[in-house]
């Protein structure tokens, strides 16, 4: 199925399924660039580095170092966040279970994501921190009482991650872009992450991936269909597909799962995410459901060997654990059948002996009686 990770990122064929050779086409990203906090994230990190003064009422506290240069002002910042009030630690807000970034441009960011857009300008690519801020640099006296929540001359947490940033003059929001454009964009996001990726820059290739799904979010989806639908799913889904198999290298299968489910919603005879969606499942052991995957991806490329070979290591999968539960069940039937052998041993032993003193108790008493 990885034969050939270039093509495997950029096409996304429904009749094939590339020669499979995971370690090339499974990996774009980092577990720390892409990945959950360590923590559950229903509570703020706590982090034990020296807190960095930004402003009067922002500071910032690094979780995980980043590279490269600083955003500018207007720069385009795709980023997840999660986000807290400070007294109560409340959580109300949390992009990453929306599986897709954000964007905030710099110089041109809501009121009250003023002190978020502080702590952004003075963060790298791929570093993640928690965010000081105090109200009045968030929503403020009054809080806010719509969704968002928030209450009144409330503090906040935030813990933010940047994924990259586009430079430009002016900053053009993707609201402010036409389909084309948007298009245009996420597609040479891809194709940045495919160079990188075939450059073993794999942190970085991970934030191309995933601030070119950023362009095509659920609202712009939407809004398409046609030609456009079918240009920017041609852009959108192989990101995905790409970002299951580096999750699969990285071990985490069930991120991997969600990202091969959001193909199979807009193509369900996708051979790539129903292969890449079985690869996550049989490593966590669910080799039923895999091998259901496997077969319904076959069905639609019945000449991809990588495919067989994933049956077939199901079925010795299966047919190991069969086996070792064999050996275990005779184990245990043996230890009975021994302890039973053992049984009718001793109860012959109770009977001969019961039926000699019968025996020489009959012989005793005709005895007795003859004397008598």
């Amino acid at each position: 199925m990885e034969k050939q990770m270039d093509e495997s990122v950029e096409n996304q064929s429904q009749t094939h399924v590339a020669e499979e050779q995971e370690s090339e086409i499974v990996t774009e990203g980092s577990a720390v660039v892409h990945g959950e906090p360590s923590q559950d994230g229903s509570v703020p990190p706590k982090v034990d580095s020296e807190a960095e003064v930004l402003d009067e009422k922002v500071s910032k506290q690094i979780i995980k170092e980043g590279h490269g240069s600083k955003p500018s002002k207007y720069a385009t910042c795709f980023l997840h966040y999660r986000v807290w009030t400070k007294n109560s630690q409340h959580k109300f807000e949390d992009t990453w279970k929306e599986q897709q970034p954000i964007e905030l441009v710099i110089g041109k960011e809501k009121k009250e994501l003023a002190g978020l857009a502080i702590g952004v300008s003075s963060m790298k690519s791929g570093e993640r921190a928690l965010v000081h801020v105090g109200w009045e640099l968030a929503y403020g006296k009054e809080g806010n009482f719509s969704f968002p929540n928030v209450p009144p001359m409330a503090d906040l947490l935030y813990e933010v991650e940047v994924i990259g940033f586009d430079e430009t003059k002016e900053g053009k929001a993707r609201s402010d872009m036409t389909v084309e454009e948007r298009i245009g964009a996420a597609d040479r996001r891809k194709m940045d992450g495919n160079s990188l990726f075939k450059e073993e820059k794999l942190e970085e290739a991970m934030q191309q991936y995933e601030m070119a799904i950023a362009y095509m979010g659920d609202d712009f989806m939407f809004q398409l269909y046609g030609k456009y639908q079918d240009m920017a799913l041609a852009v959108k889904n192989p990101c995905h597909l790409n970002m299951a198999a580096c999750l699969i290298k990285l071990k985490r299968y069930d991120e991997a799962i969600g990202h091969c489910n959001i193909v199979l919603t807009e193509e369900e005879k996708n051979p790539k995410a129903l292969f890449r969606r079985g690869k996550a499942k049989a490593e966590l052991g669910q080799t039923e459901s895999a091998r259901d995957d496997f077969r319904k991806a076959q069905k639609y490329a019945p000449d991809d060997n990588a495919i067989r070979r994933e049956l077939r290591a199901v079925a010795e999968q299966e047919k190991a654990v069969y086996q070792k539960q064999k050996e275990m069940y005779k184990g245990m039937f043996k230890g009975k059948e021994e302890g039973s052998a053992k049984a009718k041993t001793l109860n012959w032993l109770i009977l001969l002996w019961q039926w000699l003193v019968s025996l020489f108790s009959g012989i005793f008493r005709r005895d007795r009686v003859k004397a008598d």
